[in-house]
């Protein structure tokens, strides 16, 4: 008896260290510039303007044995915006649009993560830009994961998500096909 009992708690502790060795933490890979914030909108509904935020951190848990209990913060710095024209660029940053005086970051902090397969799920959580908090909804699908050449281990997504600006306060007209921004995100963390 005293064997099976043994058995079973060495049985629980291997299982449990298995499942707790599944559960990961990351750090987004910023420095090797493995990791974009990048947008699409409308140009007075004629071409898309394109750019992307250039300097954010965050971090991000993911267990493959739970994918619900995923979890992810990130903070982006509104003055990096790119769009690729200086000009622009500064109007984006001042108070018609991001005003990066008084709303210097972005943050996103995740509240649940829904699988739906095949690596696919929804990431919903808080949105806090131009000094506004919204609850938003991310498209996720898993790019891949498994060791790097350098000894580490790297895990990847890729998120979709479309804004309506004036849920944050910015209703600068640029006619009714600007009325809503794309945002598309590539992530890669590298395990801690």
């Amino acid at each position: 008896m005293k064997k099976l009992l043994l058995a079973a708690a060495v049985s629980a502790a291997l299982t449990g260290g298995i499942s707790q060795a599944q559960a990961a933490d990351y750090v987004i890979d910023i420095e090797g510039q493995h990791a974009f914030v990048q947008f699409k909108i409308s140009h007075l509904g004629y071409s898309w303007l394109l750019g992307e935020f250039t300097d954010f951190e965050g971090t991000f848990s993911y267990d493959e044995e739970n994918p619900s209990a995923a979890t992810v913060n990130v903070t982006i710095d509104t003055a990096s915006i790119d769009s690729n024209h200086a000009e622009r660029d500064k109007h984006l940053r001042g108070d018609d649009f991001l005003g990066v005086d008084d709303y210097p970051e972005a943050q996103f902090i995740s509240t649940s993560y829904t699988e739906s397969g095949d690596g696919k799920g929804v990431l919903a959580g808080e949105l806090t830009l131009h000094g506004v908090t919204k609850p938003i909804e991310i498209a996720v699908n898993e790019v891949g994961a498994g060791p790097d050449p350098w000894g580490g281990f790297r895990r990847g997504f890729e998120g979709k998500v479309t804004l309506t600006l004036a849920d944050f306060g910015i209703d600068y007209d640029l006619g009714p096909a600007a009325k809503t921004v794309d945002m598309y995100l590539s992530i890669e963390g590298v395990r801690q």
